[in-house]
C-alpha cells in the first residue's frame, strides 16, 4: 500500500483550507466550494483505493511516516493505521462528507460567508480523517480536538445570531468535560504501558490489572459521552441545529458524533477485558436511546426531531459496542450514516423550499411541491424505522438480538420501546410536513419550490444507499460482507465470530423488530392521518407528559440551576470581590501616597528647609553681632585687649 496515497487523503482538504483560508475572500469568492468540493472528491476516490486494497487485496498497513514527540521515554509518531474499521470509516467520512459538500453548493449560495463555511468544513474533514486513521492515542486526540473545534466554528457559523453563538460555546463547553476524561485515561493508557501506539498497547493489554483496565476504558468512555453526546452530556447536540443544515448533516448527523462510537470500538481490545465498562456503555446506550425518543415523540422542529433520533440513534450504537456486537455497532454506524444524512437534507430541503420555516405546524400538504424530497425523507424514514429491506433494519435488528443473546434482556426491551418510539416520530414528521392540509403561512406558500439539482441529487444517492446499503454488505444477518470483513478486526480480541445461519430464535427477534417498526409506522398515520384531532386531545388530557417531553425533561433548566447558575454567581461574587479588593487596594494607595506626600513636604519643609535656613539665620545672626565689635576706633580695639589680658591674668592665678 503506499504511503503517498494514504498521506493525500487527509492531506487534499488540508491544502483546500489554506487556500481558501487565504484566498477565498479576495480571489475565489462564489467559487470557494470548486477547491472545497473537488479535494473532497479526490480524497473520496483516493480512499475507495485503499478500500480496494483492503478488501479485495488483504492490504494493511501501520504507516509510519515521522517521529513526532520524543522526551525521555514518551515517543509518539504520525503515523496512520489501515485496516477494516478503518476502511469503513474511510467511507463513511469521504463519502458522506462528498455529498454533503455538494449539496452545500446549493444550501449556501449567496450566503456572503460562502468561502468561510467551505474553509471551516474542510477543515473538519482534514481533522475526521486524521482521527480515524491515526495509529496512536494522541494523533488521534489531535483529530479528536480538531472536530470539536470544527463543531463550535460551524454551529456558530452565524455568529450574528445570539442563538447561534451560544450554542456553539455551549457544545464547547460541554465537549470540554467529556474531553477531560478522555485526556486522564489517554494518559493512564501510557502510564499503565509506557506507549500510546496501537500496536504496543492492544497487544499487551491483558497483562494489566482488571482494575486498572477499567478506569482507563471508563476515562475513555467519558470522553465519547461528550462528543457522541450520550447521557448526561446530551444537551449540546439539540442546540447544535443552529448552524447551517448541510452542518448538522454532515457533523452531527453522518460523522463526527460517531467519533466516540469509533473510538470505543478501535479500543475494544481494552473494553472486551473490562466487564463493567461494557455493562456502563451499554447501559449508558440503550437509556439513551429510549430517553432521546421519548423527546423526539412531540417536537415541533423538524430538525430538533432528527437532533433527538440522532442522540437515540448513537445510543444504539453504544449498546450494541457495550453487549459486545461490535461489528453490529459500526453497522448501524455506517447505516445511520446514509439515513440520517438524507433525512437532515431532506430537511434542509424542505427548509429551503419554504424560506427557512423549521416549525412543522406550518407545514403540510408539501408532497406533490416537492417532488424529489419527499420520497426520499420517506425512504429515510422507513430505514430509521428499521423497516426491511431498507439498511436501518439490518443494523439495528443485529444489535436488539445480540443484547437478547447475550441475556440482557432488560436493555433489549428498552431497545424495542426505543425502536417503536423511533418509528413513531419519524412517521409523523413525515405526514405533519408533506400531507394533510397546508398549514403554510400564506406569504410563505407562494414561493414553495423543489430544491436544485445540486441539493436534489445527492437526496437520491443518499437514499438509494439508504435502501440497499443493508442488505447488500448485510444479508444473510450476522454472517454477511460487513460481518466477515470487519470480524478480522474485531473476532481476534474477544468480540463474537461472524455467525453463519440463523436460529429459530433470530427469526423470532426479527419478527419482533419488525412489528414494533410497523406498529410506530401505523399509529403515526392513525394519529395525522385519519384521526388528526387525538394527538391534540391526548396533549390536553396528559398534560403534565406532555410538557415533560416537550420541555425535553427540563434538563437544561436542571442544569441551569444546579450548575450553570452557582457557577455564574460564584463567578459574579469573586469579579465583585476582587472589584472590592482592587478598588480597596487603589484607592488605600491612593490614600498613602497623597499622606506620604503630606508627610515629605512637612519634612522637607520643616527638617531639610530648616536646617538650612537655620543654618544661614545662625551666621547671619552671628555675623550681626560680630559686626558690632568692628567698629573701626583703635581706643576700643585697646580696651578690648585690656580687658582680655585681665581675665587671662585673674584665671591663672585663681587655678
Amino acid at each position: 500500500m503506499s504511503p503517498f496515497i494514504v498521506a493525500l487523503i487527509p492531506l487534499l482538504p488540508a491544502l483546500a483550507v489554506l487556500v481558501n483560508g487565504l484566498l477565498g475572500f479576495r480571489v475565489l469568492k462564489e467559487k470557494a466550494h470548486r477547491l472545497g468540493v473537488g479535494s473532497v472528491a479526490l480524497s473520496f476516490l483516493l480512499s475507495l483505493w485503499v478500500i480496494w486494497q483492503v478488501a479485495f487485496a488483504g492490504a494493511r498497513a501501520d504507516l509510519v511516516f515521522y517521529e513526532w514527540v520524543v522526551a525521555g521515554n514518551f515517543s509518539v509518531s504520525i503515523g496512520f493505521l489501515i485496516d477494516p474499521l478503518t476502511a469503513v470509516m474511510l467511507f463513511v467520512v469521504t463519502g458522506v462528507g462528498l455529498l454533503v459538500h455538494i449539496y452545500s453548493i446549493g444550501y449556501m449560495h449567496g450566503d456572503p460567508g460562502y468561502p468561510r463555511f467551505f474553509t471551516y468544513m474542510n477543515l473538519f474533514m482534514v481533522s475526521m480523517l486524521l482521527l480515524v486513521m491515526a495509529n496512536n492515542y494522541l494523533l488521534l486526540f489531535v483529530g479528536w480536538e480538531g472536530v470539536g473545534l470544527c463543531s463550535y466554528l460551524l454551529i456558530g457559523y452565524w455568529y450574528e445570531k445570539k442563538s447561534a453563538s451560544d450554542a456553539g460555546k455551549k457544545a464547547f463547553i460541554v465537549n470540554r468535560i467529556g474531553d477531560a476524561g478522555f485526556l486522564l485515561g489517554v494518559f493512564l493508557v501510557f502510564m499503565t504501558f509506557g506507549s500510546l501506539d496501537f500496536r504496543e498497547v492492544f497487544p499487551r493489554a491483558d497483562q494489566a490489572a482488571v482494575g486498572v483496565l477499567t478506569a482507563i476504558t471508563l476515562l475513555l468512555f467519558v470522553g465519547a459521552v461528550g462528543k457522541s453526546a450520550q447521557l448526561p452530556l446530551h444537551v449540546w447536540l439539540p442546540d447544535a441545529m443552529e448552524g447551517p443544515t448541510p452542518v448538522s448533516a454532515l457533523i452531527h448527523a453522518a460523522t463526527m458524533v460517531t467519533a466516540g462510537v469509533y473510538m470505543v470500538a478501535r479500543s475494544h481490545v481494552l473494553f472486551s477485558l473490562a466487564p463493567v465498562s461494557l455493562q456502563v456503555v451499554a447501559a449508558v446506550g440503550a437509556l439513551t436511546a429510549i430517553f432521546s425518543a421519548s423527546i423526539g415523540l412531540v417536537q415541533n422542529d423538524i430538525k430538533r426531531v432528527m437532533a433527538y433520533s440522532t442522540v437515540s440513534q448513537l445510543g444504539y450504537m453504544f449498546f450494541g459496542l457495550g453487549v459486545g456486537a461490535y461489528a453490529a455497532g459500526i453497522f448501524h454506524l455506517m447505516t445511520h450514516a446514509f439515513f440520517k444524512g438524507l433525512l437532515f437534507l431532506g430537511a434542509g430541503s424542505v427548509i429551503h423550499a419554504l424560506a427557512g420555516e423549521q416549525d412543522m405546524r406550518r407545514m403540510g400538504g408539501l408532497r406533490s411541491h416537492l417532488p424529489v424530497t419527499a420520497p426520499t425523507l420517506y425512504v429515510a424514514s422507513l430505514a430509521l424505522a428499521g423497516i426491511p429491506p431498507f439498511a436501518g433494519f439490518w443494523s439495528k435488528d443485529e444489535i436488539l438480538g445480540a443484547a437478547f443473546k447475550e441475556g440482557q434482556y432488560l436493555l433489549w426491551a428498552l431497545g424495542v420501546v426505543a425502536a417503536f418510539m423511533t418509528a413513531f416520530y419519524v412517521f409523523r414528521m413525515i405526514y405533519m410536513t408533506f400531507y394533510g392540509e397546508s398549514r403554510v403561512e400564506r406569504e410563505r406558500a407562494h414561493h414553495i419550490h423543489e430544491s436544485p439539482r445540486v441539493m436534489t441529487w445527492p437526496l437520491i444517492l443518499l437514499a438509494a444507499l439508504s435502501t440497499v446499503g443493508g442488505i447488500i454488505p448485510g444479508f444473510p444477518p450476522e454472517g454477511g460482507l460487513i460481518h466477515g470483513f470487519l470480524g478480522q478486526v474485531f473476532a481476534s480480541h474477544g468480540a463474537p465470530e461472524a455467525q453463519h445461519g440463523l436460529e429459530l430464535v433470530d427469526y423470532g427477534l426479527m419478527g419482533v423488530s419488525v412489528a414494533v417498526g410497523l406498529a410506530g409506522w401505523g399509529l403515526a398515520r392513525f394519529f395525522y392521518i385519519s384521526r388528526p384531532e387525538i394527538p391534540g386531545a391526548l396533549a390536553r388530557r396528559f398534560s403534565f407528559v406532555y410538557r415533560l417531553l416537550l420541555n425535553k425533561y427540563w434538563v437544561d433548566e436542571i442544569y441551569a440551576a444546579l450548575v450553570v447558575n452557582p457557577l455564574l454567581r460564584l463567578g459574579r461574587s469573586l469579579r465583585n470581590f476582587d472589584e472590592r479588593v482592587i478598588d480597596g487596594a487603589v484607592n488605600g494607595v491612593s490614600f498613602l501616597t497623597v499622606l506620604w506626600g503630606r508627610i515629605s513636604d512637612l519634612f522637607d519643609r520643616f527638617t531639610v528647609d530648616g536646617a538650612v535656613n537655620g543654618a544661614g539665620a545662625v551666621v547671619r545672626g552671628g555675623a550681626r553681632n560680630f559686626r558690632r565689635l568692628q567698629t573701626g576706633f583703635a581706643q576700643n580695639y585697646a580696651l578690648a585687649m585690656l580687658l582680655g589680658i585681665f581675665v587671662i591674668a585673674s584665671l591663672y592665678l585663681l587655678f
